[in-house]
């Protein structure tokens, strides 16, 4: 089943002068668990796709279907993370880990009555992400790397069908990066939720997509699918592969591309 479909989907935004369209003949399907990356050249008009996935903004054109049902407003199935983990400094990890569960029904509404099960819930998945024991601790208590942690647990703890990162990895040294890559990739093992993954960085999107889109310089669209055929689990040394180099190489390529 599809689960994220687009369908010649343009988007133009407001300018000074003139509009200035993100992206046009757009088209994209994601399937039920699948991991998907996107990439391309800066400005390309990735983050706007998932924009258009959560319902963020409404294509100018074309359609947008998540679950078979077309996007006229935010997407309630989808939890995001981002480059910054924007967890909120006055609240404990834990709590800013249960913050979705306050706001997104059913959860909301017993969330008082429940918060003990929840609590239960939140440091079982802080652990799964080697954050067991710092539940009480505060944001800024903790190391760039431990905040994405918490910014990971955060966007699956309602259990979301569909997990949008948007760069979720960028700001971390390269040590750290691929220990989160490690992280997400056993994370989505165990769940099976289905992801879209936006990205920069080559080799993250090689190490863990199914299915990788390269999309054009502005206005975006889907220039080149790769299907990224190295066998799972896959661990850190598979990027020394020569096959794992290969697809690396080549969307490398195709994004100089593009880029003309």
């Amino acid at each position: 089943m599809n689960v994220v479909t687009f369908d010649n989907v343009r988007l133009d935004y407001a300018g000074a002068k003139a509009a200035v369209t993100a992206v046009d003949g757009l088209n994209l399907s994601v399937d039920e668990g699948e991991f998907v990356a996107v990439v391309g050249p800066s400005g390309c008009g990735k983050s706007t796709l998932m924009k258009l996935t959560t319902g963020l903004v409404a294509p100018t054109a074309g359609a947008v279907s998540v679950e078979g049902e077309l996007v006229t407003g935010p997407v309630k199935i989808a939890g995001m993370a981002f480059q910054n983990p924007n967890l909120l400094p006055w609240r404990t990890v834990l709590d800013n880990v249960l913050l979705p569960m306050e706001i997104v029904e059913p959860h909301r509404g017993r969330f008082r009555r429940d918060k003990a099960l929840y609590a239960q819930k939140a440091e079982a998945l802080l652990k799964t992400v080697g954050l067991d024991g710092f539940g009480e601790r505060f944001p800024w208590e903790l190391s760039g790397g431990m905040q994405q942690r918490a910014s990971l647990c955060r966007a699956l703890i309602h259990e979301p069908d569909l997990l949008m990162l948007d760069e979720p990895f960028a700001a971390l040294d390269a040590f750290t990066r691929e220990e989160l890559w490690c992280v997400l990739r056993d994370l989505w093992t165990r769940l099976k939720f289905t992801v879209i993954l936006v990205t920069h960085d080559l080799r993250e999107a090689v190490f863990l997509a199914d299915t990788i889109h390269v999309m054009s310089a502005r206005p975006g669209k889907i220039v080149m699918t790769k299907q990224v055929d190295l066998p799972r689990p896959r661990d850190l040394e598979i990027g020394f592969d020569p096959k794992f180099v290969d697809i690396v190489h080549e969307l490398r390529g195709k994004i100089a591309e593009v880029r003309q």
